[in-house]
């Protein structure tokens, strides 16, 4: 129970508590703070005010004495911070922080603490610390006691977020996150009418707020909307999910690259073709290039061969050879032995085509061989033609 003082005790009342305090012995008399036990732990919205309630009795002394000089002092701790003294009230004088105040105005042997407009940053653990002394300084007794505040936020609205391309056959992710939350939030996400659905793990994560859409569907399309919980309320967002069924940029550009390796696997296939068709036709002009010309079969009438310096060297002919066993005739000519080893220069003959050239008669004027032949003259025979052209 929290002690308030009374209204002023009656002359006759307060002589006898002075009495009963000047006889009662000073060192009997001890110093006690309460708070109520079940108040050790607030939790208490942002934006409200909260009083830390505190007081204090002294052994045998039932109201405030005029003697009593009380030294209150508020401090603040938290996790990683230095202490932070947040009021005081020392020889009569009040300090505070801001939005910090006593409830009861002292002396007082109440001293609750008022903490006004609180914001997250307030949370922490309160020590209220009390020392008593007499008018003449002598210490009457100390004692401490902490309470616990924790400011709770309502989540702050979430910001709801689309990860993922929505195309049919593939995945996405639908993100919810709360900016302030104290306790943390718990998301829960559904889909709207007209076709509803509210989702549970292990699709949804209700602490991170994250929900997974597998193997999209047409009909999977709508608006989601997330909603964003704790102990003092809930704030929520949306988005609409659109399932598309045309072709996603990567099967475009994986289409495109597709078709460049296989046009240049088949410009490879054609030139390996090629290559591999030309190869018997170098290696079949390697062989040409490479054998022996074939041996000038011997011809049926004559032969005659042509020397290295382009001079043609005359051969008797098979006929004639046949003539020289044979007896001659008078008036015809026969070849001098001579005659086949002079060097003629080659003259250019026509070509003929067909029947073989009949020989030309080389005595002018119509003079006879014998004739010729006694004047000294030496008989020449003129080379044939076969009928390729060639002379013979």
């Amino acid at each position: 129970m929290v002690f308030l003082p009374g209204p002023p005790a009656t002359p006759l009342l307060r002589f006898l508590f002075l009495g009963l305090s000047t006889l009662a012995s000073p060192s009997r008399a001890q110093l006690e703070l309460h708070v109520p036990p079940g108040l050790t732990k607030l939790q208490v919205a942002e934006g409200t005010e909260v009083v830390l309630p505190a007081w204090y009795t002294l052994q045998g002394e039932v109201s405030v004495q005029p003697w009593e000089e009380p030294v209150v002092m508020w401090f603040l701790e938290q996790e990683g911070k230095d202490l932070n003294q947040v009021l005081a009230y020392i020889n009569g004088v009040l300090s505070s922080k801001p939005r910090a105040s006593l409830v009861y105005s002292m002396p007082s042997r109440n001293v609750s603490l008022r903490l006004e407009g609180l914001q997250e940053k307030d949370s922490g653990s309160y020590r209220c610390s009390v020392n008593v002394q007499d008018n003449q300084g002598k210490s009457k007794g100390h004692s401490s006691k902490t309470l616990e505040l924790k400011v709770l936020v309502p989540p702050a609205p979430p910001s709801c977020r689309l990860l993922g391309v929505p195309h049919v056959g593939t995945n996405v992710t639908l993100s919810c996150q709360s900016p302030r939350s104290k306790p943390a939030a718990e998301y829960q996400w559904e889909r709207l009418p007209p076709s509803p659905q509210i989702f549970f793990a292990p699709a949804l994560d209700d602490i991170r707020g994250s929900l997974r859409l597998t193997n999209l569907s047409t009909s999977m399309s709508g608006v989601y909307v997330c909603k964003a919980r704790n102990l003092l309320g809930s704030a929520q967002c949306n988005v609409t999910l659109e399932v598309s069924t045309g072709p996603r940029a990567a099967v475009i550009a994986g289409a495109v690259v597709g078709s460049l390796v296989g046009l240049v696997l088949l410009a490879g296939l054609v030139l390996l073709y090629q290559r591999r068709g030309k190869a018997p036709e170098e290696l079949a002009n390697d062989i040409k290039e490479d054998a022996t010309a074939p041996r000038t079969l011997p011809w049926p009438k004559s032969s005659d061969t042509i020397s290295k310096n382009g001079t043609l060297s005359s051969v008797t002919s098979a006929r004639a050879l046949r003539s020289s066993h044979a007896s001659p005739r008078p008036g015809a000519m026969t070849p001098t032995p001579s005659l086949s080893s002079q060097a003629l220069s080659s003259p250019r003959l026509p070509r003929t085509e067909g029947a073989h050239p009949q020989p030309v008669s080389l005595t002018p004027g119509g003079v006879s061989s014998s004739t010729l032949s006694h004047m000294g003259a030496m008989p020449m025979v003129a080379p044939a033609q076969n009928q390729a052209g060639s002379l013979v």
